[in-house]
């Protein structure tokens, strides 16, 4: 298999880069209007009944932080070590981008219109963003566990 094009390389890392920091501005503004209704006491995000809007909404923004600063060290990464062909690390890049969106809006729609014991039907993008995150980051883990092949 022969190794993925450095110029691709060089161009998923800025991708990511920049997805990663937008979604960091993103997803840092969801947990200051968070914590805005909790210090407002709104009832729709802190009455008893709506515990299930603040338990997804609060991992909405967990999720999507996190999965933001994994954009940008894969990023970081991307051009300083591992070996990748062509096909695995544009699909690794693929599903990540995917449960970036995937994780944080299943939790975030599974909250928005919920009862008060189930959330709704968007917590059903989760165990598919889940399954993205998952390929991708074992799709990466492989490509920086192979040795480099001398270049620089």
């Amino acid at each position: 298999m022969s190794e993925a094009n450095p110029d691709l390389r060089r161009r998923l890392a800025r991708r990511h880069h920049l997805i990663g920091w937008w979604a960091l501005l993103v997803f840092l503004s969801l947990g200051i209007a968070l914590e805005t209704l909790h210090g407002l006491k709104v009832g729709l995000y802190l009455d008893p009944p709506h515990r299930m809007r603040r338990l997804l909404w609060t991992l909405a923004h967990a999720h999507g932080t996190l999965l933001a600063l994994t954009h940008i060290g894969f990023a970081a990464g991307l051009t300083q070590f591992g070996r990748w062909s062509e096909k695995p690390l544009r699909l690794a890049s693929f599903l990540l981008i995917d449960a970036l969106v995937l994780l944080p809006l299943g939790f975030f729609l599974g909250g928005a219109w919920h009862t008060e014991v189930d959330p709704s039907v968007g917590i059903l993008l989760v165990p598919v963003g889940a399954g993205f995150l998952l390929a991708a980051v074992a799709l990466i883990a492989w490509a920086a566990s192979r040795a480099d092949t001398g270049r620089r």
